[in-house]
């Protein structure tokens, strides 16, 4: 079989259109053909151009030899067997693999902003990014003097900052106004949490007691 996921059926049943003589009999097998096909393969319905690609699978099963009137031009048997050519991967060399290849090209924007609150915030996102990476592949917490080293070794000496400068490179860690609860769902932090089941307790103890006391005046 020249596509096994058809079947074996359909491969006969391609190869019976291909013998039919009569090409308005062969044209209308061709199109209940690209019908079982799509039924088939409901996948390909998600392709921009899978009737297309059905057309193609058609003609390939038939070893080319479908003479139909179909809506797609008959492909190249040279570019269906064609190998693709090889891909040329990056050479350059990363400084730091943890960190990995974006967060140089970050640092390097980083490098040419103004300075000012944006400069400084983008960079304390960037530290904060760093330090996540090396905790997570290395295991390991590093100090801030360390990431401001290594930002001023990755930009070349155009980002040079003191721990004294506004530094936040935990900031992606303490960013927990919302903590899940156990069931599911989120309360903004703790004293708005207690503040809300304080508020909740006693309006469920406001509403009993004056359920209780309507029913003891109907007794």
């Amino acid at each position: 079989m020249v596509i096994g996921e058809y079947g074996r059926n359909v491969h006969k049943m391609i190869a019976y259109a291909v013998a039919e003589k009569d090409r308005d009999r062969r044209n209308k097998l061709a199109q209940a053909l690209i019908t079982l096909m799509g039924n088939m393969n409901p996948q390909l319905r998600d392709v921009a151009d899978y009737r297309q690609k059905l057309w193609d699978h058609l003609f390939v099963m038939s070893d080319f030899k479908l003479d139909v009137d179909a809506p797609y031009p008959m492909p190249d048997p040279a570019n269906i067997n064609k190998r693709p050519s090889p891909m040329n991967y990056p050479q350059k060399r990363i400084r730091f693999k943890f960190y990995g290849k974006n967060i140089e090209q970050m640092i390097e924007k980083a490098a040419e902003m103004e300075d000012g609150p944006a400069k400084s915030g983008f960079i304390n996102i960037i530290g904060s990014f760093m330090k996540n990476a090396c905790k997570n592949w290395n295991e390991e917490m590093l100090a801030d003097e360390e990431i401001l080293a290594h930002l001023e070794m990755l930009s070349g000496g155009r980002i040079i900052m003191t721990p004294s400068e506004d530094v936040q490179f935990n900031a992606l860690q303490q960013q927990g106004h919302y903590h899940k609860r156990p069931g599911g769902g989120q309360h903004r932090g703790k004293q708005g949490g207690n503040r809300n089941f304080r508020n909740g307790g006693n309006n469920r103890n406001n509403r009993n007691f004056r359920n209780n006391n309507n029913r003891n005046r109907g007794n």
